[in-house]
């Protein structure tokens, strides 16, 4: 009965999702230059659930696979391995009619509101746009309305159908975009990174639209970000993402009162916080290694000031530590 019930309360969740991306040269250069087939794994491994009505935030490092997984979800790339699995039902499983309305009930705020809004379009006819695809509106005055009542959803005035994208501000441009996506009524919503772009101040407003939607209509979100700060703001649970792998996976509050893996530690040794002045820090050492190249066993070895010989030569599982799942032989042998 217990199993039921989780089931019902799980709205996503991945399974061991994986996408390698080929990025070798062409077939005549490799022949001539005498070079092998070069692959990136963008996503390697990667498995977590997303309950209703909560947030699961992504973080870590600019090329981590963050935004790849943000895609995966969508649909907008394939899995080379695992499976997405949306109230139940694996995405890949199913006929285009059923993926369709799925996708309906799932929707994606890009990262730039500058480059996700065709220029060309007025307001009207970009939140309109998933209206007359999915069908949901018929009629010219009908569909006006709505959109009208999207747009004053977000902050934003009816008038505001006739303008176009380069008439807004960015955080106004934001918001038509939220605007947009929530035109199908979707239960999940995928941001990646939709406030990284904007001013501070703006940023403050975005979020606080996002979190009012989330409580009036009880979307699910997957928010992707690099800002703890925000992260700490908007989520209820949060994954930290390394060369492709989550490294930790833990509720809000436990991971920034006591974060598990040296990776978070380091990450969030990095915030900036007044009360911190006159400590001594720890700043986080070295590069992110090239994912074409990445180091043998764990990814994180060659930065942690915690590894031994296990951790370059044995690849940590993500494992269970009192309700916080870690992947880091260190934790698991009790050496911090």
């Amino acid at each position: 009965m217990s199993a039921v019930a989780q089931d019902t309360r799980t709205l996503v969740e991945v399974r061991d999702l994986a996408k390698v991306f080929d990025v070798s040269a062409p077939w005549l250069n490799r022949v001539v230059e005498r070079k092998p087939r070069q692959f990136v794994h963008a996503v390697d491994g990667v498995s977590f659930a997303i309950e209703r009505g909560r947030t699961l935030a992504l973080v870590g490092e600019s090329g981590c696979g963050k935004s790849t997984v943000a895609r995966l979800l969508v649909g907008l790339y394939a899995p080379t391995r695992g499976s997405v699995h949306f109230d139940g039902t694996d995405t890949a499983s199913v006929d285009g009619a059923t993926l369709r309305t799925l996708r309906r009930r799932m929707q994606m705020i890009f990262q730039d509101p500058y480059a996700s809004l065709n220029p060309r379009w007025k307001v009207l006819d970009i939140v309109a746009e998933p209206l007359r695809e999915h069908g949901l509106v018929k009629g010219d005055g009908a569909i006006h309305d709505r959109v009208v009542e999207l747009l004053r959803s977000v902050g934003l005035a009816g008038a505001d159908t006739e303008k176009f994208p380069h008439q807004f501000s960015g955080g106004q441009r934001q918001r038509i975009s939220i605007a947009r996506a929530l035109a199908t009524g979707p239960e999940f919503l995928v941001c990646d990174e939709p406030t990284s772009a904007l001013d501070v101040s703006v940023q403050a407003q975005v979020l606080n639209i996002m979190k009012d939607l989330q409580r009036e209509r009880g979307l699910t979100y997957l928010f992707i970000s690099h800002n703890l700060a925000v992260v700490r703001h908007v989520s209820d649970d949060v994954g930290v993402m390394y060369l492709g792998r989550l490294v930790e996976l833990a509720p809000k509050r436990e991971l920034f009162a006591a974060p598990r893996h040296p990776y978070t530690r380091m990450l969030l040794d990095a915030i900036p916080d007044i009360h911190m002045t006159g400590r001594a820090r720890t700043p986080v050492q070295g590069e992110v290694p090239n994912p074409l190249n990445p180091p043998s066993g764990c990814a994180f070895h060659p930065r942690c000031p915690h590894a031994n010989e296990r951790c370059s030569r044995e690849r940590p599982a993500l494992t269970n530590f009192r309700g916080v799942q870690v992947a880091c032989h260190a934790v698991e042998e009790g050496r911090i």
